[in-house]
């Protein structure tokens, strides 16, 4: 996989992955409001920006578990930092998403 290929997955990962990360901040702030439906439902939509961002990283591994060799790119690991920190942020607005929900 050549250097280009690596940097479009990698920007493929980031528009995803931040997609996600906004769905998920706005999930927070409709839970906030009470509005609990609508933060599900844009929880499941983030869920889907993160399903696709993992698809691009698997193709990734999928080729470097081949044994081809995988161009370096910053792009890519801007990618991935933007995945795992979407991945972490999700997995705390079940815990917020949740607190709200108690206390109204």
């Amino acid at each position: 996989m050549n250097r280009d290929e690596v940097q479009l997955l990698g920007f493929e990962i980031v528009a995803y992955a931040g997609d996600a990360r906004s769905k998920l901040l706005e999930a927070l702030n409709a839970a906030k409001d009470s509005e609990f439906d609508k933060a599900e439902q844009l929880v499941e939509e983030a869920n889907e920006c993160i399903a696709n961002a993992h698809k691009a990283q698997t193709n990734l591994l999928a080729q470097e578990a081949k044994g081809e060799d995988i161009a370096y790119s910053i792009t890519m690991i801007h990618g991935q930092d933007h995945l795992m920190t979407t991945l972490l942020l999700k997995d705390l607005m079940k815990h917020l998403i949740e607190l709200y929900k108690k206390g109204s």
